[in-house]
């Protein structure tokens, strides 16, 4: 029988996900999602892994870790979202594989704190890149005005680029 996201993805559809946590990652739960729900790829943000921090005790233990180890608040949150990213782009690697890296990719977004500073803005991206190191990666960056450079940049290093903050047509034709 055929599902209702098999009918979408037959019809050239790619379904993502907007979520991503350790539970899922642990649980087989995105596996699942992956193979019963068509899903090709994911996509997190700050906001996402605050509510995954939150719920549940999967990220306990390197908690602990990070905090014995005296790392700081950044540092710590860093070491957590890009482990929950390179993990997830192992999952999707044998879809991004099989489409050429159209779909099969993880996106992860850089700190929003830096959407006004070019120059850290694409600093945080390459860090992402090179501390996930997965081709599979994809760096979101917000189209702000500040942005823009930042994405030009960041693609000049060779590092896919999810432009996020895509709210009008003038910033459309900015970004491109």
């Amino acid at each position: 029988m055929t599902t209702p996201t098999q009918k979408l993805s037959d019809a050239g559809v790619s379904i993502w996900l907007d979520d991503l946590s350790r539970e899922r990652l642990n649980s087989g739960g995105l596996q699942q999602l992956i193979d019963e729900k068509n899903v090709v790829g994911v996509t997190t943000n700050p906001t996402i892994f605050a509510a995954a921090l939150a719920n549940g005790e999967a990220y306990a233990g390197q908690v602990k870790e990070l905090a014995a180890a005296g790392t700081d608040v950044d540092e710590a949150v860093l070491a957590i979202t890009t482990d929950d990213v390179r993990e997830a782009c192992d999952l999707f690697a044998p879809i991004a594989s099989a489409t050429q890296g159209v779909d099969g990719r993880v996106s992860i977004e850089v700190d929003p704190r830096l959407a006004q500073d070019a120059e850290a803005t694409a600093a945080m991206a390459q860090r992402l890149s090179q501390t996930i190191d997965r081709d599979n990666a994809l760096i979101k960056i917000p189209a702000t005005e500040a942005g823009l450079p930042s994405i030009t940049a960041t693609i000049a290093e060779g590092i896919s680029v999810n432009v996020t903050l895509i709210f009008s047509l003038e910033r459309y034709r900015a970004v491109i």
